[in-house]
């Protein structure tokens, strides 16, 4: 095989996120980004020293937008703004969001919306342990909501098949998935995120 030429991290990251977006993020390995790049593996190795840093690469490369500012509005309209603003980033590469979590510590992009999202939940007035658990709440629903949002969308197959229920002997989950099916992602992602700050704010006291 001829010597590759010289490539960049940039480079190297949009080819392991090709992988990802094809065939998903358990296909993810040297070999496969070096397929995709048409060098040998061993080639590779000059540039990343591993799987781990192709994540770093890719995490990196996906959030490379994502404005860390801290937007003007009430606490939770800030932190709307703010989670759509790692919705939009992830939206067009869904299989990445569980790197989102895993590489959290390693990422300056997010860390950076880390800091704003802490930021605003501290003037808030969240703090210690609670702050802890508010954050790490927030989080969850993100990855859940993407990863639902991938897995299973309410405009897929699994609600269709789920609405064409009999009425019996599950005549709610028919009805929910009839009124599922007329949900846009974006309405269902609001709604949940809607319910989720009203019940953090509920949670804080005065």
């Amino acid at each position: 095989m001829p010597r590759p030429k010289s490539l960049t991290h940039e480079r190297i990251a949009a080819a392991a996120l090709a992988v990802i977006d094809r065939a998903g993020l358990d296909t993810l390995s040297m070999r496969t980004v070096a397929q995709e790049l048409g060098i040998g593996t061993m080639s590779l190795y000059r540039y990343v020293e591993d799987r781990e840093q192709l994540e770093q690469l890719v995490v990196d490369l996906v959030l490379n937008d994502l404005d860390p500012a801290r937007p003007d509005g009430s606490w939770t309209e800030r932190v709307i703004v703010l989670a759509e603003r790692v919705r939009d980033a992830v939206g067009a590469h869904p299989a990445v969001v569980p790197l989102f979590l895993s590489h959290r510590h390693r990422n300056r992009h997010v860390m950076a919306w880390g800091e704003a999202v802490l930021g605003t939940l501290t003037e808030a007035g969240f703090a210690d342990r609670r702050r802890v658990v508010a954050f790490r709440t927030l989080i969850s629903y993100l990855v859940g909501a993407f990863s639902a949002e991938q897995l299973g969308p309410l405009s897929g197959p699994g609600t269709i098949v789920l609405a064409e229920l009999p009425p019996t002997p599950f005549p709610l989950l028919a009805e929910t998935a009839r009124t599922a099916r007329e949900i846009p992602a974006a309405e269902e992602f609001r709604g949940g995120l809607a319910i989720l700050l009203a019940g953090l704010a509920a949670t804080n006291p005065p």
